[in-house]
């Protein structure tokens, strides 16, 4: 007799459902504990040292301000400690804005007539680069610096949706393509948009339907014209909602198809996540000889890709690491001026975030040891206020 008993097969797609299923329902119960009694993500409050730093002013001043009496009362704490909630950051900047500000200072910098709606497209051609974590952050950022942000998941995996507390499959919110399809059932971009727990910050999220678009692309191309240009399907949609946003951030899926396309083709500007390590390269090498060559096929139907800006952010990076740092010196020989000067350094500060579905923004210090989130939310800022000095500079703000 065999020593190995043979195993027992099983129905595929049987197991695999009955696993999704336990999975999404563990996920949800998650989902309840963390943010009770509905599963709605709120926001902390903010500490005056926090408010100060996304304002642009000094602590001093904030203080002297509710001193005085003047702007929104902040909630006094233990220790007597003083913090704001995210929509009174608002109500200060407002205030801010009409009591002192000068031609060198604008405490809320909404583009003004004439400046174009900023669409960054965050891609990368592999997984794990850190772009659905980047594109996270940096919504999050630009809407506690003022900016009124409009964030688009368009990764059917719908991670960035998950960070903002949304679960496509228990949801059932709509996503994207119900605004690119090309059948009756389209919709207008407004009817699917929704807010998100950070005041000025809203969100498209993401379904397993997103899929659908890479199949039925190619046959409306066979069918009429609309499919042939569908590379102006996402930009048309955002005209209608164009004067609510400042800055659309894009997470795009990890690959080079229709939905990749159609955010590239949109958008102002490219943010490319890249880890450096030599197959990461390597892979991003192939990425942009796809891309360059896919968007010279499309130019010729007439699509017009003109970008503001390209930045290489480089993500998860260890500054002790000998062969990081020399991929990061290669790197730099060659793309010199496209690469930021941040860094998106590794940190546990933020996989620990992660475990709840959290950012960096919106969790405490006092979740982590002081170093670790000092760290962390310093290299965040840095990264995340260097590509708003671009989005600045495109609409000719030094």
């Amino acid at each position: 007799m065999n020593a190995f008993s043979s195993l027992p097969s099983f129905e595929f797609d049987d197991k695999i459902l009955m696993q999704g299923a336990e999975i999404s329902r563990k996920l949800d119960q998650l989902r309840m504990e963390n943010f009770p009694p509905n599963a709605r993500k709120t926001l902390r409050p903010f500490s005056v040292a926090e408010v100060a730093h996304y304002l642009g002013v000094s602590p001093s001043n904030l203080k002297r301000l509710y001193l005085d009496g003047k702007g929104p009362i902040p909630t006094t704490m233990s220790g007597n400690r003083k913090y704001y909630t995210a929509e009174q950051m608002l109500e200060l900047r407002l205030f801010l804005d009409k009591t002192g500000k000068t031609e060198a200072k604008r405490y809320v910098p909404h583009r003004k007539a004439g400046d174009k709606l900023q669409i960054i497209a965050v891609v990368n051609f592999k997984g794990g680069s850190g772009k659905t974590t980047t594109a996270a952050h940096l919504a999050q950022h630009l809407a506690l610096t003022g900016h009124r942000v409009l964030a688009i998941d368009l990764d059917p995996q719908a991670s960035l949706s998950a960070l903002h507390g949304f679960q496509p499959e228990l949801d059932q919110n709509p996503s994207l393509y119900d605004a690119i399809r090309y059948d009756d059932e389209r919709k207008p971009i407004a009817e699917i948009i929704l807010p998100t727990n950070f005041p000025g910050l809203d969100i498209i999220p993401a379904n397993l339907e997103l899929q659908e678009y890479e199949y039925d692309t190619p046959l409306a191309m066979q069918s009429g014209t609309e499919g042939k240009r569908f590379f102006t399907r996402l930009g048309k949609a955002l005209e209608d909602v164009d004067s609510r946003y400042d800055v659309v951030v894009v997470d795009c899926p990890p690959q080079l198809g229709y939905l990749t396309l159609t955010a590239l083709t949109a958008a102002t500007s490219v943010l490319i996540t890249v880890h450096p390590q030599m197959l990461d390269l390597m892979s991003m090498s192939q990425f942009l000889l796809m891309l360059g060559n896919i968007t010279k096929t499309i130019k010729k139907a007439g699509a017009n890709v003109r970008m503001d800006w390209l930045r290489y952010l480089i993500t998860r990076f260890e500054p002790t690491d000998v062969p990081q740092v020399q991929m990061l010196g290669f790197m730099q020989s060659m793309l010199a001026e496209e690469i930021l000067k941040a860094q998106m350094v590794k940190t546990t500060a933020i996989s620990d975030a992660g475990l709840t579905k959290r950012t960096l923004y919106e969790l405490d210090r006092s979740n982590f040891t002081r170093e670790t989130y000092d760290r962390a939310i310093d290299c965040m800022d840095a990264v995340n206020f260097e590509i708003q000095a671009l989005i600045h500079r495109a609409w000719g703000r030094l």
